[in-house]
């Protein structure tokens, strides 16, 4: 079984009206929420052995939130990750070594949420993700394919949908 984490970068700052997109840093909404979603990785026990992050400054800025929880994971930050679409990302998984039992994503929508509606086609939040995938969210999907190789849409099943709200 491999478990796919889908986080989307905590909430940016619109602050600087100059900055480029790319250059966003987190708002104090996204710090605080970012925090929040750290704790409930370090509660959950969520431990991916791969983290690969999105060149932006608001996700690099979140993994650095998260990170304490992450334990002794590796993390990546790649240029392709940012704004990359479903199909991007799902290419990006396919390369994956087979030995990666676990992998995160942060990174940015539409892209992530695609992605997880693609290869999730069960899972009891399914719903509330078709909804909205909010700043700082964080999908977990379980598969159960012996290589990332194989991936393929409706491979997964969406096990957890956790939103920084739930945790006041």
């Amino acid at each position: 079984m491999q478990t796919i984490y889908l986080l989307r970068h905590a909430k940016s700052s619109w602050s600087d009206p100059t900055l480029p997109d790319h250059e966003r840093p987190l708002a104090k909404r996204g710090r605080r929420d970012g925090k929040r979603i750290a704790e409930h990785l370090r509660r959950s026990g969520i431990e991916p052995s791969l983290v690969l992050c999105s060149s932006a400054v608001r996700t690099r800025e979140t993994v650095e939130l998260v990170r304490p929880a992450l334990g002794d994971a590796t993390v990546q930050v790649e240029d392709e990750l940012y704004a990359a679409s479903a199909e991007q990302l799902l290419e990006r998984l396919r390369a994956l070594p087979d030995d990666v039992d676990s992998v995160m994503l942060v990174g940015h929508n539409p892209g992530l949420q695609d992605l997880a509606l693609t290869l999730a086609s069960t899972g009891a939040e399914r719903a509330r993700l078709e909804s909205k995938f909010p700043t700082a969210a964080l999908a977990t999907l379980a598969v159960a394919k012996p290589s990332w190789r194989e991936l393929a849409e409706g491979d997964a099943e969406l096990v957890a949908f956790t939103i920084p709200k739930q945790f006041g």
